[in-house]
């Protein structure tokens, strides 16, 4: 059960790397808010400005329960504004000039459209980092094509090569291109936040579609075309590269993933499997031969492994030093002592469910460390807290349904 994890506090007082960098973030869904999630994190002041209806990532709920907000929208807070009205844009321009980025993911030429180009929003603050997020880039002949994640996933090749060769290409089952997206743009404002505070560095506006990273991830497909002229076939668990490498099949139903990807260590393999043979066996000797005998040997490999548990090929693959591992589900991910004992996965207070499971800060730093602060907002929580800066009268913005709490 979730209830066996360490239970961790709220640290509002932390101060990360990016304490005083301020986010305006009117992005929806996965790919900013994940890119902001990081920022936040590590101490960036993330002001989500979410419609009256709200980030639609509040609409994603598992009994219930926005889970994904509340793992997305930690340290954030929330500013609910009517953007369609000039009045709401009128306060977030006033709110540029304390910002150093600004993130949006409508679809190319809505911002124009909103008279928040970025031309004038980098007139207003001449350093401002202004991330466009998109499926497809801001030019281009499918630039107004919607740019959701399956999309992508379908064209980037990604599909095309992932499942079985006797069955259809297989979508990932979660955000795989929003999530690259996010995690390239959480890179990309670091660089350009370092060129704005060299000493007359200015901002810039990075163009972040949903394609471009996926595409790049995948690897030299395109390249190993044009040199053979062979599309790469879907392999399942197998690799085209390196053999054996796949997963196999426990006497308990449960499944190890094994990769012998270097010659040592296929001979390792071998051997722990009392197959000493193999390791002179013409068919099996070189990486090349075993990646073309990859279904024989998989079917040696997979008996040894259908004798023995999960736990106990893991324990026997471990000792002969052999690359192995489980392969896991959440039941067993919230129970494993390496993830506990490194917090990778804590319960954290939270005010509907009283304790809230979510993983800790992604990556580690030893000397400037993230932190959770703040539990993910109530839509528009810190209305007052943020507009008060600009010296409005913020029930009459309530009152005229420019703000909404």
């Amino acid at each position: 059960m979730v209830a066996t994890l360490k239970k961790r506090n709220y640290t509002p007082n932390a101060k990360g790397a990016l304490d005083g960098v301020r986010v305006l973030d009117l992005s929806r869904l996965f790919a900013g808010n994940l890119l902001t999630q990081v920022l936040g994190d590590f101490g960036a002041e993330v002001i989500k400005v979410e419609p009256p209806a709200g980030d639609t990532l509040r609409a994603w709920q598992t009994a219930g329960v926005a889970t994904h907000w509340k793992i997305f929208a930690r340290n954030k807070k929330s500013l609910c504004l009517e953007l369609r009205k000039p009045e709401a844009r009128s306060l977030l321009m006033k709110l540029v000039p304390s910002a150093a980025m600004f993130i949006e993911s409508f679809r190319p030429g809505t911002l124009e459209a909103m008279d928040l180009s970025p031309e004038k929003l980098l007139k207003k603050n001449p350093k401002l980092v202004i991330v466009r997020i998109s499926g497809w880039g801001q030019d281009g002949p499918y630039r107004r094509r919607p740019g959701f994640g399956t999309l992508i996933e379908g064209m980037s090749g990604f599909a095309a090569i992932n499942g079985f060769a006797d069955r259809e290409p297989v979508l990932p089952p979660m955000y795989l291109a929003d999530a690259v997206a996010g995690l390239y743009g959480a890179a990309a404002v670091m660089v350009a936040l370092r060129e704005a505070a060299k000493k007359g560095g200015r901002g810039q506006v990075i163009d972040l579609p949903l394609l471009d990273p996926l595409f790049a991830i995948v690897g030299p497909q395109a390249a190993n075309y044009r040199l053979t002229g062979e599309v790469k076939p879907r392999t399942g668990s197998r690799s085209t590269n390196t053999a054996p490498r796949n997963v196999y099949r426990c006497k308990d139903g449960k499944y190890v993933g094994l990769s012998a990807s270097t010659q040592k260590m296929a001979e390792r393999t071998f051997r722990a499997i009392g197959r000493e043979d193999l390791v002179i066996d013409p068919r099996y000797r070189t990486n090349a031969g075993r990646v073309k005998h990859a279904a024989a040997l998989d079917a040696i490999i997979g008996a040894f492994v259908a004798r023995r548990t999960q736990a106990r090929n893991v324990a026997f693959f471990d000792k002969a030093e052999v690359t192995i591992g489980p392969i896991y589900d959440v039941t067993q991910i919230i129970k494993d002592p390496h993830i506990l004992e490194r917090e990778l996965l804590a319960d954290y207070p939270d005010a509907e469910m009283g304790q809230f499971p979510m993983h800790h800060v992604v990556p580690r730093l030893l000397g400037t460390p993230g932190s959770i602060r703040t539990p993910a907002p109530r839509l528009g929580e810190h209305n007052r807290e943020l507009l008060s800066e600009l010296n409005v009268n913020y029930d009459e913005l309530l009152k005229n349904k420019i703000a909404f709490e």
